[in-house]
Parts: structure tokens; C-alpha cells; sequence
């Protein structure tokens, strides 16, 4: 049933969101999300889509997200983790680079997400994952790096100044490096193993990495925080909770951890 509610989603999505990237109205926020970040129209125009089609399916979900925070839906049930616009400032600058990610979860932590949901609103692109079926992209089944080459590494700066320094290290040692401004993109392409390792320093909320956690985890890459700890306790919710390293293979992400200090 659930990929049944991410079909509709999905189909909704791609003939809406498109044709927003350069309405002038996209650049001015609404106001201020559950999560503390400003909301702009993109982020509720899609918010409101995934929502209405989970109350649409007539079953029990407790949803949460990142603009409007905790709701349950007939009565509450499975957690459902949704971030409307990952890239929300790729959106209302009109970069084509963002993506809606849901996750359901049969629990309150990150280790009990059982199914998760990327899609690149701008190409179409969808990434599933299903816990110990393995990860999906476009309906074919994809793998993480499997070398141990730093091919490209991608990182999340949400403070620059604070965030880059740290992380030079790592960075250094990459053939190529990328900030795409989106962090279930850049873990749905740790998944299909065009990103060889991804590494944000900042504490991020369960939301901006449920999704890609699975992905990742499913396509045979490695998750944890930059101590090389296991997020699978993590609480699910809206505050901030743990930098994120993900690689695609034991020897890569003990490479990172070292060079990281980290391990």
C-alpha cells in the first residue's frame, strides 16, 4: 500500500512542482517551519501533496516533517518521515537540483525505517529502498562503490566557515569533490555508487537522512556519525542530532574516519 501512496505522490509531483522553479513568489517564505527553517511556497506546495495523499490511503500513519512538524493521521501509526523540498535553496534560486524524501518507519528510531522514497522532482529520478530487499533506482537495482579510490566525495556546509575547515582533510584526498545543496541526493548517489563517500559536519534531524539511510544501508554502503558510531539508535523527530559520514564500503569509510580523526 505504501508504494501505492508514493505512485500517486510521485505523479503529482512531477506535474506540479516543475513549472514553479522561476515564479518570483517561490523566493518569499511563508514563514517558519516546525523544524526552525524558513518555509517557502515549493516546500508547502509539496508538503501538502505527500500529506494528502497519506490521509488519501485511509490508514493510520504519525507523520513527521519538516514544515509542519507532528500530525497524525487516522489515529497515528507507522512514523513517516518527510522532508517536501530537499535543495530548498536550489528551488527558489531555480537550480534543478532537489527532491522530496519520505521514510516509514515501524518504530521511534533511525534502525526501524522499513521503506524509503527519493525522488528527484525535477528529472523524475526515484530511489526505493525496502529493508532486506535491497535499493532501487528507477526499478533497477543499484550498488554502492565497491574500490577503494576517493572518487568524489560530496559534503553538506550548513555553516561554511565552521563546517569546511573540518573536513579539508577528507576533501583533499577526493579526485573530485561536490556540495549539491541536498542531503537525500547526495545519499541516494552513495547508493548508486557515484558518490564514493559523503560527510556532513553538522548536526542533521532524522528527516534529511531517513530516507538515505536505507538507500545506503540497502545498497551495501556503510552509515554512521563522524566516530564512526551507529545512527541506528537515533531518534526519530525534529531536532538536530548527528553529523553524518556514509560511504560506500568498509575500507572507504574506515579511510574517511581515519583521515577524519574520527577512527
Amino acid at each position: 500500500m505504501v508504494h501505492r501512496i508514493f505512485d500517486a505522490v510521485k505523479e503529482r509531483l512531477l506535474a506540479r512542482l516543475p513549472g514553479e522553479r522561476f515564479g518570483p513568489r517561490m523566493q518569499r517564505p511563508l514563514g517558519i517551519g516546525a523544524a526552525g527553517d524558513k518555509t517557502f511556497p515549493v516546500d508547502k506546495i509539496a508538503e501538502d501533496i505527500v500529506i494528502s495523499e497519506f490521509e488519501s490511503s485511509g490508514l493510520p500513519f504519525t507523520v513527521i516533517s519538516e514544515e509542519g512538524g507532528y500530525r497524525e493521521i487516522h489515529g497515528g501509526g507507522r512514523k513517516v518521515l518527510i522532508d517536501p523540498i530537499d535543495g530548498s535553496k536550489n528551488a527558489i534560486s531555480g537550480i534543478p537540483f532537489y527532491c522530496t524524501s519520505i521514510a516509514v518507519a515501524e518504530g521511534d528510531t533511525i534502525g526501524s525505517i522499513e521503506t524509503a522514497f527519493v525522488l528527484n522532482v525535477i528529472t523524475g529520478d526515484t530511489f526505493l529502498a525496502e529493508k532486506g530487499k535491497g535499493a532501487f533506482l528507477n526499478d533497477e537495482r543499484i550498488s554502492t562503490q565497491k574500490d577503494e579510490r576517493f572518487s568524489l566525495i560530496a559534503y553538506e556546509a550548513e555553516t561554511p566557515g565552521k563546517d569546511i575547515p573540518g573536513i579539508i582533510p577528507l576533501l583533499s584526498k577526493s579526485s573530485k569533490t561536490r556540495c549539491l545543496g541536498t542531503t537525500a541526493l547526495d545519499l541516494a548517489y552513495v547508493a548508486y555508487g557515484s558518490v564514493s563517500v559523503f560527510v556532513c559536519p553538522s548536526p542533521s534531524r532524522s528527516f534529511d537522512f531517513a530516507g538515505g539511510w536505507l538507500l545506503v544501508e540497502e545498497a551495501g554502503g556503510i552509515f554512521s556519525d563522524l566516530r564512526g558510531n551507529s545512527l541506528e539508535g537515533i531518534e526519530l523527530g525534529l531536532r538536530k542530532s548527528t553529523p553524518l559520514l556514509a560511504s560506500g564500503n568498509r575500507q572507504l569509510h574506515d579511510n574517511a574516519l581515519r583521515i577524519l580523526g574520527g577512527g
